[in-house]
């Protein structure tokens, strides 16, 4: 079994340089390329979460790499949670795929990071890198998620409070203490947002839904499997999962969909 080494990545430059925490976990025959696990977070979770976890152990078992690290104001990195954006946040997991991954990758997205792995995979094909993607499982996919999940739901009372303090706090089912929303985590994502454009990933998807998911509902996955209209691309409804998908079950279906990603060899991908 290969060990996980925690390292750490310096990205931007002067007030905006911040270094980015990353466990990365070696394959076990250095020089083998073969798909390895890249994994994106969600909104205020970390690295160590129980899906990331469960990854990394089937990675290590099956002598795979596997990526991970923590946004800045996330977990073990620096930065401060209400400086996040998803620029910001996106140009991290770009500088730390580009750092520590080589060969295909299975990317897996949870919440915020589904939205995150749709946008670093948009990154990629106009850097002409589509074969860096083996597969992409997306648990509770939040795309467009400051827009059709947060200000799209603001009333006058969000909108007066955001004018106000240049920021809102949302609760969670999934949280002891509410979201902090600011306006320019607002304003930022409408520079990503995907629309009802048609989407090409280039390689493989698998999407994992909650029925029972309150801060994303399964029909929000299912508009992202219409728009997913160029790819190879399956949507498994849980019908009674949360948003976590982290309880046993869920977990061996994770671990599944990413083996099976794994076990498929795609032409032109150097496997």
């Amino acid at each position: 079994m290969t060990e996980t080494e925690l390292q750490s990545l310096a990205v931007g430059e002067g007030k905006e340089k911040r270094r980015i925490a990353v466990l990365r976990r070696n394959g076990r025959s250095p020089g083998v390329v073969s798909p390895g696990v890249f994994w994106l977070g969600g909104f205020k979770s970390d690295m160590r979460g129980s899906k990331a976890e469960a990854l990394d152990a089937w990675a290590a078992q099956s002598g795979r790499a596997a990526t991970r690290f923590d946004y800045s104001g996330h977990g073990q990195s620096e930065g401060v949670f209400r400086d996040g954006t998803i620029s910001r946040w996106l140009e991290e997991a770009l500088a730390v795929f580009e750092a520590f991954t080589e060969g295909p990758q299975i990317v897996v997205g949870s919440s915020m990071g589904g939205w995150i792995a749709l946008l670093l995979a948009k990154a990629l094909a106009e850097r002409g890198e589509t074969d860096r993607l083996q597969g992409m499982v997306l648990i509770a996919p939040a795309m467009d998620m400051t827009k059709t999940l947060m200000s799209d739901h603001f009333g006058e009372a969000e909108w007066g409070q955001m004018a106000e303090k240049g920021f809102i706090e949302q609760p969670s089912d999934y949280a002891a203490e509410p979201y902090i929303l600011t306006r320019e985590l607002i304003e930022d994502g409408e520079k990503h947002l995907f629309g009802d454009d048609p989407i090409e990933i280039g390689c493989p998807v698998h999407i994992l839904q909650g029925m029972r998911d309150t801060d994303v509902p399964w029909r929000h996955a299912e508009a992202l499997l219409d728009r997913l209209c160029y790819d190879d691309a399956i949507l498994t409804l849980v019908r009674d999962g949360d948003h976590r998908l982290s309880r046993p079950q869920d977990l061996a279906r994770l671990v599944a969909a990413v083996e099976t990603m794994a076990a498929e060899a795609v032409p032109g991908r150097g496997l």
